[in-house]
């Protein structure tokens, strides 16, 4: 029986967040243009910010002792939390490992949460849009945003909802 965690990251777990950083922007960079660096690393300024921003935090996937992916959460103080990065490693995807660590990210905060993902990301967005079924049914939205400071992007899909009980019940965020 394998059994998976996700635990908020230490200053100690930074290298390993940074290699596991190195594989999402590697497969996100198939849909972003996006090259590595002169010294073959993909960005990590996202990142870095993760760890030093009072207003994100960075979880860590764990299974079987061994890491298996990220969860970096932003806005943390805002109205609505924002889930900013999200990955597991190929091995244990379609395993439920990334469903159980989004759920288990949902839990710390109950409230209004925020997830952004490319449309032509077709796996994202079958697994957000689960996701966001198994936390509120029915009550969420999605909307496309453009993305910031990038007009010649294709907008974002956002899917919001609430994790807060309202009457019992959880509502979406409008």
């Amino acid at each position: 029986m394998t059994t998976s965690s996700l635990r908020p990251a230490t200053p100690e777990d930074r290298p390993v967040l940074e290699r596991l950083w190195q594989l999402f922007a590697h497969d996100v960079s198939e849909r972003s243009g996006m090259l590595p660096g002169p010294d073959g690393a993909f960005p990590t300024e996202r990142l870095v910010a993760a760890f030093e921003d009072a207003d994100r935090q960075p979880h860590l996937v764990v299974l079987d002792g061994h890491p298996v992916g990220f969860a970096v959460v932003r806005g943390l103080d805002a109205p609505a939390r924002v889930v900013n990065a999200f990955f597991v490693v190929r091995s244990v995807r379609r395993r439920g490992i990334g469903r159980e660590a989004a759920r288990a990210v949902l839990a710390l905060r109950p409230g209004a949460w925020e997830i952004p993902f490319q449309d032509d990301n077709t796996p994202a967005v079958a697994f957000w849009r689960r996701v966001a079924q198994d936390a509120v049914g029915d009550a969420w939205t999605e909307e496309r945003r453009p993305v910031p400071g990038r007009p010649e992007a294709v907008p974002d899909v956002w899917i919001s909802f609430d994790t807060a009980p309202v009457g019992g019940r959880s509502s979406a965020v409008s």
